[in-house]
């Protein structure tokens, strides 16, 4: 999230709303994979949550936790990116 704060992306309406957005588009990815190749889907960590949280965005704005999609995009996205990219490469 580059030098984004906490509370200036709960404040930015702009910044929540592109987050939610790439992590919608992320959540129907993930759904996709798990779809066209379960093996690969399987091995990376958080998907079935992925998908449940594009669901969430995607169908009940009204209940998004800003602190949790804060939570996702610091802490649980670049790991399971690293394992996406660790499965894609082989290794």
């Amino acid at each position: 999230m580059g030098t984004l704060i906490e509370e200036e992306f709960a404040a930015s309406a702009l910044h929540r709303s592109a987050v939610e957005r790439q992590l919608e588009i992320l959540g129907e990815a993930l759904n996709r994979l798990r779809r066209d190749a379960p093996d690969l889907a399987q091995c990376i960590d958080g998907v079935d949550q992925a998908v449940g949280m594009r669901n969430i965005l995607a169908h009940e704005y009204g209940v998004v936790d800003h602190a949790i999609v804060w939570s996702v995009v610091t802490r649980r996205l670049r790991p399971m990116a690293e394992q996406l990219d660790a499965q894609l490469s082989g290794q």
